[in-house]
This record gives C-alpha cells, sequence and structure tokens, in this order.
C-alpha cells in the first residue's frame, strides 16, 4: 500500500500570476510533498480566479492523490496547456477542491510580498551562511585546484556543508565555464563551470537571493565528485542526489 503523502496548510499568503492577471490569492495555501526534496503548492478553488481554468477533457492518475482533472490556463491573451490539476474525488480529502499549478507554467509566485523562485520554500529547509578560517584545499585528480583560509560554508538542511571560495584562491586557469545554469529557491541562479577537464564541477552566485548574500562571487566545487581536505584531513565523498 503507497503511503500518504505528507499535507500541511502554511501561514504565508501565496500569490500567483498569469498574462499579467491575479489567478490566485490565498492565505490557506497546502504544501503537499509530491517530492521527497521540496513542497507543492495547493490552492484552495475558493482563491482561484476560477474563470482562467479550461477544462481539457484529459485526465492524468496519480496513484497517491487519485484522478486529476486536466486544465489550461488562459489570461490576458496567453494559455498554460495542461498547467493545472484538480482532484475532485481525490483520496487525500484535503486536496479536494484545490487546484495545484505547474510552477513554471506561471509567470511569478509571492510569498507575502517576496517573489519566489523554482519551487515553494520548505519550513524543514534552513539555510545557515558562515565565514570560517578551517583552511580547504580542493583536489581533482591529485591536482590541488583551490586552497584558501577563508572559505564561507554554507549549511543547508539535507545536503552536505559547501565550501564557497575566493576567487582568488581557486586556480582559475583550470576551470572553464560552461553553458549549464540552475536555480534555487534559497540562494538564486549559479553558473557552472569544467575543473580539469570534468564537466559541471564548480558553481558559483553572482548575485544571490538575501538570506544567501555571504556567498556572491564565491566558487563551491561538489564534495561527491572530488576531493576536499578540510585542514588537511580528506572529507568522505557524500552520497546525495547529485552523487
Amino acid at each position: 500500500m503507497k503511503s500518504r503523502l505528507k499535507v500541511e496548510p502554511t501561514a504565508k499568503r501565496v500569490r500567483t500570476y498569469f498574462g499579467g492577471h491575479q489567478i490566485a490569492d490565498t492565505t490557506k495555501a497546502l504544501l503537499v510533498w509530491e517530492s521527497p526534496y521540496y513542497p507543492t503548492y495547493y490552492l484552495p478553488l475558493a482563491d482561484v480566479d476560477q474563470a482562467a481554468l479550461k477544462p481539457t477533457g484529459a485526465t492524468a492518475h496519480s496513484p497517491s492523490r487519485g484522478e486529476g482533472v486536466v486544465h489550461t490556463v488562459t489570461a490576458g491573451g496567453k494559455e498554460a496547456d495542461d498547467a493545472a490539476l484538480i482532484y475532485p474525488d481525490s483520496p487525500i480529502e484535503e486536496l479536494r477542491e484545490h487546484v495545484r499549478f505547474e510552477w513554471a507554467a506561471m509567470d511569478s509566485w509571492f510569498e507575502e510580498d517576496e517573489e519566489v523562485y523554482v519551487h515553494p520554500r520548505s519550513p524543514y529547509t534552513r539555510v545557515d551562511v558562515l565565514p570560517s578560517s578551517r583552511r580547504v584545499r580542493v583536489e581533482v585528480d591529485g591536482v590541488t585546484v583551490a586552497d584558501s583560509t577563508r572559505p564561507v560554508i554554507l549549511f543547508e538542511t539535507g545536503l552536505p556543508a559547501r565550501y564557497y571560495l575566493p576567487k582568488t584562491d581557486v586556480r582559475m586557469h583550470l576551470l572553464a565555464p560552461t553553458d549549464t545554469s540552475s536555480q534555487c529557491p534559497y540562494k538564486g541562479t549559479a553558473e557552472y563551470w569544467s575543473v580539469n577537464g570534468h564537466q559541471d564541477l564548480a558553481w558559483s552566485y553572482r548575485t544571490p537571493l538575501r538570506e544567501s548574500e555571504r556567498i556572491a562571487g564565491l566558487i563551491a566545487f561538489y564534495n561527491e565528485k572530488l576531493d576536499i581536505y578540510v585542514d588537511e584531513v580528506l572529507e568522505e565523498r557524500p552520497t546525495t542526489k547529485f552523487s
């Protein structure tokens, strides 16, 4: 028997916009953990502009949530096909009379008056960014690519400590920029480098979000894929979704 999804209310005011129009505005959103890593918002139908929802006639089945009725979202002359789901007869009673919007299909999302990106921020994820004087040395294939006594360490719930190092302490000639980028709701948009020929081993946030401002312009390396020595002690490579 499949375990029940984690569902809980949030006290935050949540709004989403599409086509220049406010599609939803609620203080009764639900956080639903469809993935173990982060939640998704389900918004009460009563707080949604239902004129923007057009049923397509299609359904989408979920083993945990039941049969979802697929809707296209329309507003301001724009359409987002299959961008909303309603589970009117969900076995999870709290989800009935709620709408799940595809996050990326909407133009913008707000928690209170702050715009948020990528996905809702989990109440169980904390980010602490602390300056340190520990020596951090990074090796790739036995070659030292960075050596610093000025790391900024980012501690994020569920992930290993990440060591962000000043570029002046990194052998930048061993790094080559790639076209890869990623987004994080806690840190912002990252750019990536290959290191000594290995693709996307290092990244940096030029303009991180407010809670992570201290890592601006610093470079971090995947602990999972190379060797990091802290005070000359080799750290064990962690196993994560990035391994």
